[in-house]
């Protein structure tokens, strides 16, 4: 049990420039793509969170070679479909979405069962919407609460190809069934609603066989799948999830500026910018390059006094879907009322972060309007608050956490906020930032 952790006065003025953790994103997709490649992969600024923990132990426990070097993570495959061939094997997925939908692509040629489990938060989200495209390629799943974790799946030796409709915009879902189609021999269509395109970038840097085509609303994707690709290496740029905290924190302080060093815009990422920006954010993007497919950038920021409300684009909605947290907060400081719209994607989260996003900004004194897929908000650019702020029993999101931190940083009150240990998820490094500003 962990005691709260207790904020009881704003954030001086900083001006600093700081690295933050590497892509959680990337560093997932990394490690997986690697336990398909031939031979040797080394990644460099690895994300040393309980996520990717959590995916190297499933690789572990699936027979692929893994070993921390000084500065590097490296994983050692003999290819394609080459897991060993187990019984009873359990893979704890954790908290982590990410892996247990993505892996279970790879596992489609897996030709046993596996049990797959997760924590209790990830035990609550549906898992359907990857079930359901992977039996197309032949696997079977089974479980005890529909489309819930635990799952069993078994997968088989020739699956075949499939044509597949992703509607929600969930990178997720397209890919699972990627990695499923990067294993199976034949052309695998998919139609998939705009989300992140990781994947599709780090196919395309493996050679791997694959033609996309961008419409105004989906990509048409086709994978020729069962050529297989040696081992890579990778130089992970830092989160900009993780950025967007220190983006907000920075934004809404007094006199204060930011550079915070090579971080990831992938145009599929970069809508927390795009919005914040609209709002009157003063957001640069500095030293452009590109590496291995995925856009880089310095982002630097300088405190924003006069803030402004947004009718925000639902055509934003993937390429920010989880900074909305503190988008909602920035809003809550903007003068007038805001907008959001078609956000039932929030709630298939680690925690439904719509509703409790509208919870943590009424405990603050905001009112808002609030439905299952969207939320109106009305901002006061003089909010004060008089009365102690709890945060607790919000299903250990560390999003949850880290966005109250940052509002009690910058809009003061005396906040007492539970489950601080949920940053090792995804962000390890949060609090020792936080107090390199205040230093």
């Amino acid at each position: 049990m962990y005691s709260p952790f207790i904020i009881k006065k704003k954030i001086n003025s900083f001006n600093k420039t700081i690295h933050v953790s590497g892509d959680k994103s990337l560093s997932i997709r990394w490690a997986l793509l690697a336990s398909q490649a031939k031979g040797k992969s080394r990644a460099y600024n690895l994300l040393k969170s309980l996520d990717v923990i959590s995916t190297l132990n499933c690789l572990k426990k699936l027979g692929i070679k893994i070993n921390f070097k000084n500065n590097f993570c490296e994983i050692e495959s003999d290819g394609l479909n080459t897991f060993k061939n187990k019984k009873n094997i359990i893979l704890n997925s954790g908290n982590s979405g990410t892996l247990g939908r993505l892996i279970l692509g790879l596992l489609v040629h897996y030709n046993n069962k596996i049990k797959m489990i997760g924590d209790r938060s990830l035990s609550k989200r549906d898992f359907s919407r990857v079930t359901i495209p992977l039996k197309k390629f032949g696997a079977s799943f089974t479980h005890k609460s529909k489309s819930k974790l635990p799952i069993v799946i078994t997968g088989l030796k020739n699956a075949k190809p499939i044509k597949y409709y992703e509607k929600k915009g969930s990178a997720q879902c397209k890919s699972s069934v990627m990695l499923a189609a990067l294993n199976t021999k034949g052309e695998t269509f998919i139609k998939a609603k705009k989300s992140r395109d990781h994947t599709e970038i780090l196919f395309k840097y493996l050679k791997i066989p694959i033609k996309i085509k961008k419409r105004k609303n989906f990509d048409l994707i086709k994978i020729n799948g069962g050529h297989q690709f040696s081992g890579f290496n990778y130089n992970i740029p830092s989160d900009i999830s993780s950025s967007a905290f220190f983006i907000v924190l920075t934004l809404l302080s007094k006199k204060s500026q930011l550079t915070i060093k090579n971080v990831n815009i992938n145009s599929s990422r970069i809508g927390v910018i795009t919005i914040l920006k609209k709002m009157g954010a003063k957001i640069i993007l500095k030293n452009k390059k590109i590496y291995k497919g995925e856009k880089i950038a310095n982002i630097f920021i300088k405190s924003t006094k006069n803030i402004k409300a947004i009718n925000c684009p639902k055509s934003l909605n993937s390429q920010a879907i989880d900074e909305f947290l503190l988008i909602f907060l920035v809003a809550a400081k903007a003068k007038g009322i805001s907008s959001f719209k078609d956000l039932s994607e929030l709630n298939q989260k680690e925690s439904p972060r719509l509703k409790l996003g509208s919870k943590i900004l009424n405990l603050m004194g905001i009112k808002t309007i609030l439905t299952n897929s969207s939320i109106k908000i009305f901002g006061n650019p003089n909010i004060k608050i008089k009365n102690v702020i709890k945060i607790k029993d919000y299903l250990k999101d560390h999003r949850i956490f880290m966005m109250s931190v940052i509002s009690a940083l910058t809009i003061g009150g005396h906040w007492k906020i539970s489950d601080p240990d949920s940053i090792k998820t995804s962000f390890p490094d949060f609090l020792k930032l936080i107090n390199k500003l205040k230093k």
